[in-house]
């Protein structure tokens, strides 16, 4: 199972294990109070799509399909996390965003759950 949660919302046992796929470390966050077991920062867009996006909901279209095409270019990334999920049965992807609705960890558990 893919959940997605916000790195600043509390950790419970549910999220079994904890990924954080932002580029950069969450403002604030301190590394023991995020209770992440990884941080794939290279799953994350790339400066120029993280910075273009500026979480803009107006250009969430056009965000979605910049990020999938980057993730083409990570299907061994992909594969890792997947792998994650396979052996601790709940995969977590932690975002620093404060919009749940229009950020990366959404546009990648689509893509986990396609795969």
């Amino acid at each position: 199972m893919i959940r997605i949660k916000r790195v600043y919302d509390r950790a419970s046992k549910e999220d079994r294990w904890r990924v954080l796929v932002d580029r950069l470390w969450p403002r604030g966050m301190k590394k023991e109070a995020a209770k992440i077991d990884v941080w794939m920062k290279e799953i994350a867009p790339s400066n120029g799509v993280r910075n273009w996006f500026a979480h803009d909901p107006k250009k969430w279209p056009e965000f979605q399909e910049k990020y999938r095409a980057e993730l083409k270019k990570k299907e061994g990334l992909l594969a890792e996390l997947k792998k994650m999920e396979q052996e601790h049965g709940t995969l977590t992807l932690l975002f620093g965003a404060k919009d749940e609705e229009h950020n990366q960890a959404v546009v990648l558990a689509e893509a986990l759950n396609k795969k």
